[in-house]
């Protein structure tokens, strides 16, 4: 799934060592796609093609903590940092030149939140498999199916955790994927990819970090207070949101456009894409990627 003939490369931004796969012309413009979790960069493989193809700079890093990514200096991994992050890897990879991002689970949180906190920076958005934080935090607290499906993030809080990720292979990263994803079966050799990820030293421990801060069992870190302020605020870039219709970890019903319309004062579109779970861009990358593509070139 990596783009052919593609070998990590590494860039240090906002103090992290990162590596990351890329494809397409060094001077085109930045797309920047960032993963979540259990995921890794080569989750983007096929659509880093098709932006190549499309004359970007296409790039999807390990996120903090993600092997072969180096932990975080600081110990942080709430969105505030991944946000902070997004922005040095534009600057680094992109100097003066255009950026766009585009995030997956974790990584359309820490979109969201970069463009909020340096709009100046990014000039279109995508996200995938996760609405707005200003709009969805509130309706997943209040329905009931969806506090079923996240009781993952609450497991992820109690102490030893990070000891029962890696247990049996990573049994509960396949249970995950199944749930999530009905019917999709990854590829065998991109899950031992992941594995190996998220087994590498520090790595169940980083993966779980980010539920960690989410949800306060981590202390926020008090030097990133302004910036976290800006995670629910509204998005001042045009941003197109794809969603999975069978969703198995966000469920299709927490997309709500009413009240996602007024968090996008430059515009939304927003798609459901029908037969699709949460891992939407590898399950029926011949129906979103043309989307993504489209939209980060105007169309």
């Amino acid at each position: 799934m990596e783009p052919t003939g593609s070998e990590p490369r590494r860039v240090t931004a906002n103090g992290v060592d990162f590596a990351y796969l890329e494809a397409g012309p060094a001077d085109g413009p930045l797309a920047l796609c960032l993963h979540g979790f259990p995921d890794h960069a080569p989750t983007f493989g096929p659509l880093l093609e098709d932006l190549a193809a499309a004359g970007h700079h296409a790039v999807a890093p390990w996120m903090r903590g993600y092997a072969p990514t180096g932990p975080a200096p600081d110990g942080a991994y709430q969105s505030a940092a991944l946000a902070l992050d997004a922005v040095a890897l534009a600057d680094a990879l992109a100097g003066d030149g255009e950026a766009v991002l585009v995030g997956h689970d974790w990584g359309a949180v820490a979109a969201y939140h970069a463009a909020a906190h340096a709009p100046e920076r990014f000039s279109r958005l995508v996200t995938m498999a996760v609405p707005h934080p200003g709009a969805v935090f509130a309706r997943m607290l209040s329905t009931p199916a969806q506090l079923k499906r996240s009781w993952y993030m609450f497991f992820f809080q109690q102490p030893g955790a990070e000891l029962l990720l890696p247990a049996d292979d990573f049994a509960l990263v396949e249970l995950l994927w199944r749930d999530w994803s009905p019917g999709h079966e990854p590829d065998p050799g991109f899950m031992r990819g992941l594995k190996d990820t998220l087994g590498a030293p520090g790595g169940a421990e980083a993966a779980l970090a980010y539920y960690r801060a989410m949800l306060g069992t981590t202390p926020p870190a008090a030097e990133l207070e302004p910036v976290q302020a800006k995670l629910t605020e509204p998005t001042p870039v045009p941003t197109l949101n794809l969603h999975g219709a069978d969703d198995g970890c966000l469920g299709a019903e927490l997309v709500v456009r009413d009240e996602l319309e007024p968090l996008f004062p430059a515009g939304l579109t927003l798609e459901i894409v029908e037969a699709t779970g949460h891992f939407l861009h590898l399950e029926r990358p011949e129906v979103v990627n043309p989307l993504v593509v489209g939209f980060l070139d105007g169309a």
